[in-house]
């Protein structure tokens, strides 16, 4: 939790106001002490919520959201949006439903998943041994739903879905109260028998046969597809060459790249963005704040030789793992660009050859940038209080 830190003036007398008469003094101080009550409500106040808004938006074969989150925040804000998108692909399946997330703390996911059961759809859960413990995944035990964890060191760090062998949902998302009202994130719902059987082949390793991280080898999913018209590449970690597989998409960048990252300390990584930048790409980035001063971290290391990266604004976190090249390629999942992500935990990723997603997540940059520039400002009349930041 943080702290908060309140400054309290010096104590005024009637008697420390020269050349004012006492009665009138009070009634300036009543009055100024109305203006300052007045201006505290006003800065405290949260701002109307946009109205819900869980269509996605894309082409005939996906849909992609965003989190809006809204600060000062208010539990009434924590309805609608990506959630609604979420439970509606879930409340639509048919006939199987298989579940691989790092973290399930939202009770309307447990609820329409156990919904799912009960109209014979087979449901399947995979989750983080270290949050095997919220009340969502005992409901969904005490309910029937099978759930597996990892039990090992390395996170099982995906936030995705297949439903009926046709559809996939993922993104940076986890089905939680805060990633989806409080932190930034995306999500994308695709239609494709193909993709969907790289994740199901993935769910089974992990749930059928137990095999976590480096136990289980590559070879027995499709990196490369073609999903209406469209080049999709499909990674999973540890066991596929992911970290090369990102080199590549950055190496082919010759105008524009922008990325958000909740975490970036891959040094091979930032190392292309160097050499990219050196030719003259144009490079624009939004770290998370917290750890971006970390010694792994590549925020100084890419500020240093001129990149523009920022902190962001979010008083919360900015959980995306997002690249957009050349306004026309889309680098995102559960993917974090870092050693942990490609050595030790389960991760998976896309990269999309197609500028209307690309345009989506141009502007959601565009939306985290503008923040990074001006974040929110919170306290008595601009006294700042230090942000509780969850993840």
């Amino acid at each position: 939790m943080g702290t908060s830190r309140s400054r309290h003036p010096r104590r005024m007398t009637l008697h420390t106001i020269r050349g004012i008469p006492p009665l009138s003094g009070l009634i300036g101080l009543l009055f100024l002490a109305i203006l300052l009550l007045a201006a505290q409500y006003c800065l405290n106040r949260p701002a109307a919520p946009p109205p819900p808004s869980p269509e996605g938006t894309g082409s005939r074969w996906y849909e992609v959201f965003f989190t809006t989150p809204r600060f000062p925040d208010d539990p009434s804000f924590h309805r609608g949006g990506v959630m609604d998108a979420l439970i509606a692909a879930i409340d639509g399946a048919r006939r199987t439903l298989d579940v691989a997330v790092y973290d399930i703390d939202w009770m309307p996911v447990a609820e329409a998943l156990l919904r799912a059961r009960d109209r014979g759809v087979r449901v399947r859960v995979v989750t983080e041994t270290d949050n095997a413990d919220t009340q969502a995944i005992a409901r969904l035990r005490a309910g029937g739903i099978p759930v597996v964890t990892d039990e090992r060191p390395g996170y099982m760090h995906n936030k995705f879905m297949v439903i009926d062998g046709e559809l996939v949902w993922t993104g940076s998302m986890n089905f939680t109260d805060n990633d989806a009202y409080q932190n930034n994130n995306n999500a994308a719902l695709i239609r494709s028998p193909d993709l969907a059987r790289n994740y199901a082949v993935k769910f089974a390793a992990m749930f059928e046969r137990r095999a976590f991280g480096p136990a289980r080898s590559s070879g027995d999913t499709v990196p490369r597809l073609t999903i209406e018209g469209v080049p999709v590449e499909n990674y999973f970690a540890p066991e596929d060459p992911t970290v090369e597989a990102i080199q590549r998409a950055l190496q082919g960048a010759r105008e524009r790249i922008v990325f958000m990252a909740f975490a970036f300390t891959h040094p091979q990584i930032a190392n292309v963005l160097l050499e990219r930048a050196r030719s003259g790409v144009e490079i624009h980035g939004v770290f998370e704040t917290v750890g971006a001063e970390a010694p792994a971290s590549q925020f100084r290391r890419l500020r240093q030789v001129g990149i523009d990266a920022l902190k962001d604004g979010n008083p919360y976190t900015m959980h995306h793992k997002v690249f957009v090249i050349d306004r026309r390629v889309v680098i995102f999942g559960s993917y974090n660009f870092s050693r942990n992500a490609a050595q030790d935990n389960d991760e998976n990723f896309l990269i999309v050859a197609d500028p209307g997603m690309a345009a989506l997540f141009e502007a959601e940059f565009a939306r985290v940038y503008e923040q990074a520039l001006n974040p929110p400002r919170t306290g008595w009349l601009g006294i700042e209080q230090a942000w509780v930041r969850g993840w």
